[in-house]
């Protein structure tokens, strides 16, 4: 079975219930179970989640923006994640088996000050048994790629670095938010490959305002000419109460493409990568060479144990799942006192090893549906999905599993969601079929 630990590097006041210190927290199921006081045995792979939810400036794209930064609260902040981690660091769980990946992220971890960088990445080599083929994903923004950042990044371990480019255009970058013109992109991360040090990752997103179909096979081709290692193609979706949408009602920006434009944006980002040799790690991520795996990525689908760290970290273990609080006073009192600073602590569904199993092979464009119903007879009432979702052209049975077509690689997202309503509904969970609209963009 699979492992995680999430490092949270975000500010957040009422103090959560729960008492003891992380490496003295039990996390039992009422009924039992082992504890995290006892190590595991014959367990291959654990995974470590580090998440900064802060920003000096909001995109309007991000719908993580929680903690803004100044530098004496980001020194106080990563004094308490450092003793975070420290008093995690002795514990069973984590100290019996290696770490696989670390992923530091979920906001801009990259305007951490160096001195502050240094001090976290140094904490996770120096407490954290991480494996000798282990992934260090460092999030952020090209905007933050200078040298004496990148130098304490790469001598303190980070070999995989995550972007968020959105575009390369420099009017459909401005109209949403971001500093840097595409020429000083471009120049950035020619400037980190220069290193070569590290797997550079970007995230291109396809829908937005100003960018035309032919905006968007040219920010395609500029990612192929770029050379970075790997990408993610996410198709935008305006939530009705984003900042985004609000600009786009009052007439500052023009509406972002419909969803009929964005199938056909994704299409075509599809195949240009798929002609240029690019490989396919899920329905969204494109590797370019073997120096990208995305091992957080492709696993943490498939329910792996995720350990938090740092204000607003969540995750699982041995069926429960916990939140740290968002609130960083309230984090920063109780790491003060020695205490894990959960906000809850809850059972998992019973069925989630079957919704995981699901989400990890879709994620993949893939399911087994005949392996998934074997392992719980409940499910037998969805073997006709397979031949109605393969007539509607949803899927194709390749002899083995079904594969999901192009069409519906776009519409991967909405096909999971049903899978997952019908286990819940055949398994004898509460069920709520979402109705409700997702996005505003039509």
């Amino acid at each position: 079975m699979s492992r995680s630990v999430w490092l949270s590097t975000a500010r957040g006041s009422s103090m959560p219930p729960w008492e003891g210190a992380w490496c003295r927290l039990p996390w039992r199921r009422r009924s039992g179970g082992i504890s995290w006081q006892s190590p595991w045995k014959g367990i291959r792979r654990r995974w470590l989640i580090s998440i900064f939810p802060s920003a000096r400036r909001n995109a309007s794209t991000a719908p993580f923006f929680q903690n803004g930064t100044n530098q004496d609260e980001e020194d106080r902040y990563i004094d308490h994640l450092v003793k975070d981690t420290e008093m995690g660091a002795d514990s069973p769980r984590l100290s019996s088996a290696p770490i696989q990946a670390v992923f530091i992220g979920g906001g801009t971890p990259t305007s951490l000050s160096p001195e502050n960088a240094g001090r976290l990445l140094s904490t996770i080599q120096r407490c954290l048994p991480l494996a000798n083929d282990y992934e260090l994903t460092f999030e952020g923004r090209v905007h933050d790629l200078v040298p004496e950042k990148m130098d304490v990044w790469f001598r303190n371990g980070v070999n995989r670095m995550s972007l968020g480019v959105q575009s390369f255009d420099t009017k459909v970058r401005q109209a949403v938010g971001r500093i840097d013109d595409g020429e000083t992109v471009f120049s950035h991360l020619q400037e980190l490959l220069s290193y070569n040090q590290c797997a550079v990752v970007i995230d291109l997103m396809y829908g937005l305002p100003y960018q035309t179909m032919d905006v968007w096979h040219k920010d395609v081709e500029t990612l192929v000419e770029s050379g970075i290692d790997g990408a993610d193609l996410y198709q935008l979706n305006v939530f009705e109460h984003s900042d985004l949408n609000l600009a786009i009602q009052r007439g500052k920006l023009p509406p972002a493409a419909p969803t009929q434009v964005q199938s056909a944006m994704f299409s075509f980002g599809k195949n240009y990568l798929d002609a240029q040799g690019y490989k396919r790690l899920s329905f969204c991520h494109w590797a370019r060479n073997n120096r990208e795996r995305s091992l957080y990525n492709t696993q943490a689908r498939f329910g792996t144990h995720l350990f938090p760290f740092g204000c607003g970290a969540g995750g699982h273990v041995d069926g429960l799942s916990t939140m740290l609080d968002r609130r960083l006073p309230a984090y920063e009192k109780a790491i003060d006192e020695g205490r894990k600073p959960m906000m809850f602590l809850m059972n998992q569904s019973p069925n989630a090893h079957l919704k995981e199993d699901i989400q990890g092979q879709m994620n993949q464009s893939r399911l087994d549906l005949d392996k998934l119903i074997q392992r719980e007879e409940k499910l037998a009432s969805m073997e006709f999905l397979g031949p109605l979702w393969e007539d509607y052209g949803l899927w194709k049975h390749n002899g083995y599993l079904y594969q999901l077509t192009e069409a519906n690689q776009f519409w991967q997202v909405n096909m999971t969601q049903t899978l997952l309503e019908s286990v819940n509904h055949l398994m004898g969970e509460e069920t709520e079929i979402q109705h409700r609209r997702i996005a505003a963009q039509g």
